[in-house]
């Protein structure tokens, strides 16, 4: 694609743009650790959730979006509950005002207000800061080829992938550094507006040159049916033969068998809590556990809309207009290389520009998150927990700069090997994901759980998630999300009944630090033992008693944020009937939330 200078001039201006805004807030990040890593505390939430959801905009994973509803159609909007995307109501409900009420700055260091100082802790903690900085250089290698990807397609200098990467990847690295998670937040809230408008544009291109009839030609039976039966039953053999082999190679036939696993790994990675990254970041950056509540509530609301504009958009133009190069692709079907083949016959100049900037706003806020999330774990869960202590704040912060430093090359590092580490590195992160289901879910809900359980049932886990698929499966199975969710109930398994074990077959931890954090997080779950500690020492204490009322608000949201996807895929396809429908429930299901979650958030 040949962009014209006003499409360059547009895309370096923004660029410029959100470097000054970065540097703006140098001056105030650099105070201290709460300042450069949470804020401050004192970031409005609505602000933190429109942070927040820029983050999860990604480039790339909105390519696998625009793979799965171009493929599966309507019922491709369940596909991303495989991550889970509707971990976001669990912390609506509930999980955000428990992690928040726990004061602390990450999630490594949560474990200490949970299990204490005993060795079970301590080595609980260091699995947890492994975790998230594997799970970090993962994505930042990911970010790397994606952004190195994306700039090789539309820019005209003609340098590498790596190249393009190496250049956007240090521009930004520059402003995150001085402006810590301030310069993160405000970039993100310029980079989401943009890549709104970009969404809104795409989409309205999508609905001028396409009718609902040539969408309709485009694609087989079943494509605009939400529902399912026991088997897929799309038959792309008119339209797109290879498509079907594609549908055959992912396991997704048997459709209902893969929901029920979906649901079922979804639900228990959802009631774990969030991973150790920039998500639990930016709820523990809130002001109180009610706007923490709030913000995880809001990520839904001002995520879905735009991004299924984008994604929909792109999926009907390619139906329509592309249908015969993508048919040339065979097998080796790519939607990204539907992408750029929209923005240039579609779009004017100065809007492709526009446009452009957008997506690139969409990498880069990924990577600003994850840097910032990165180096909050190695500066103040093991430089000044064990090899700096003591130091005054500016040191810390000034550790912070190295750190991010260090932690963005390694990524550039494994991004320039991602021909033959990605699959290692996915494989260790999937691994670790596997491993932190059980411990996770168990640290919350069943006080007997102790730090040496925690730490030997992640170390099972990750063991096992290693073993099993060079045991019993064909080496690259981790590579395929299918046949790694069939791995992951033997994997959940053996993690369980370690952590379970251990900690059964050990001391529990200290009663106090037991008593201090059922008073101040207020789980609900396996805690009568404490509850009646608790109440022994003070009767005015008042427990959580609403796990009922919780889970009906967990069931409801999913329906709830299910039809902020459906909506704008319904708009850009013309299904209009079906819109206001979804529209309908949308209204109840808000109507239902505001009585039974928002009205009764706890102000502590």
């Amino acid at each position: 694609m040949l962009l014209q200078p006003i499409d360059l001039g547009i895309i370096g201006a923004y660029i410029v743009i959100i470097m000054a805004a970065g540097f703006a807030m140098s001056k105030y990040a650099s105070k201290n650790l709460d300042s450069y890593f949470l804020g401050g505390n004192k970031v409005p939430w609505y602000i933190l959730g429109v942070a927040n959801a820029s983050g999860m905009f990604d480039i790339t994973g909105t390519m696998w979006l625009v793979m799965t509803i171009f493929v599966y159609g309507l019922k491709g909007a369940f596909l991303p509950w495989v991550w889970p995307v509707f971990n976001q109501i669990f912390l609506m409900v509930f999980l955000a005002a428990w992690l928040r009420r726990s004061n602390v700055m990450t999630g490594a260091q949560w474990i200490n207000t949970r299990f204490g100082n005993s060795l079970g802790a301590k080595l609980s903690n260091i699995s947890v800061v492994i975790f998230a900085l594997v799970s970090v250089i993962g994505f930042l290698a990911y970010d790397f080829r994606g952004m190195g990807k994306f700039a090789q397609i539309f820019f005209p200098w003609h340098l590498s992938a790596n190249t393009y990467a190496m250049i956007l990847m240090g521009v930004t690295t520059i402003y995150v550094i001085f402006g810590g998670m301030l310069s993160v937040t405000v970039t993100d809230v310029i980079q989401y507006i943009l890549m709104t408008l970009a969404s809104v544009l795409i989409a309205i291109v999508a609905m001028m040159h396409t009718t609902a009839a040539q969408i309709t030609a485009s694609v087989p039976a079943g494509w605009h049916n939400l529902f399912f039966g026991w088997k897929l039953n799309l038959d792309w053999a008119q339209q797109i033969p290879s498509l079907n082999d594609i549908i055959a190679k992912q396991g997704y036939e048997l459709f209902t068998i893969l929901f029920m696993m979906m649901l079922f790994k979804g639900v228990l990675l959802s009631i774990a809590g969030p991973a150790p990254n920039y998500d639990m970041q930016r709820i523990l950056s809130t002001k109180s556990p009610k706007e923490a509540a709030k913000m995880s509530g809001f990520v839904s609301l001002v995520l879905f809309f735009p991004r299924y504009l984008m994604v929909t958009g792109i999926v009907v133009l390619g139906l329509v207009f592309f249908k015969e190069e993508i048919v040339k692709m065979g097998s080796d079907f790519d939607v990204e290389q539907v992408l750029p083949n929209v923005i240039s016959k579609f779009l004017p100049t100065g809007l492709i520009g526009f446009a452009l900037a957008g997506l690139l706003a969409a990498f880069m806020s990924t990577f600003t998150s994850t840097i910032n999330a990165g180096a909050s774990y190695v500066v103040n869960d093991l430089y000044k927990k064990y090899i700096k202590p003591g130091k005054p704040e500016k040191h810390y912060v000034r550790a912070s700069y190295i750190c991010s430093i260090i932690v963005v090359a390694v990524g550039i590092a494994f991004g320039f090997m991602t021909e033959s580490v990605n699959t290692v590195t996915q494989w260790i992160v999937n691994g670790l994901w596997g491993a932190y289901v059980a411990t996770n879910v168990l640290k919350w809900y069943w006080w007997r759980f102790n730090g040496m359980g925690y730490f030997y049932g992640m170390i099972s886990g990750i063991a096992a998630a290693i073993v099993l698929p060079w045991m019993f499966m064909d080496r690259t199975v981790l590579w395929s999300i299918e046949r790694n969710m069939a791995l992951f109930p033997f994997v959940l398994a053996i993690s369980a009944i370690t952590a379970v074990a251990v900690s059964l077959l050990t001391e529990p931890d200290d009663i106090e630090v037991l008593k201090k954090f059922y008073r101040q997080v207020r789980p609900w779950g396996c805690w009568e033992p404490i509850r009646q500690m608790v109440l022994a020492e003070d009767a005015s204490f008042k427990p959580n008693t609403n796990f009922k009322r919780d889970m009906v608000n967990v069931a409801v949201g999913i329906v709830w944020q299910t039809t902020l996807v459906l909506i704008p895929i319904y708009l850009v396809i013309k299904s209009f009937r079906e819109m206001w429908i979804s529209i309908a429930v949308l209204g109840v299901t808000s109507i239902f939330l505001k009585r039974n979650w928002y009205n009764k958030l706890e102000e502590n």
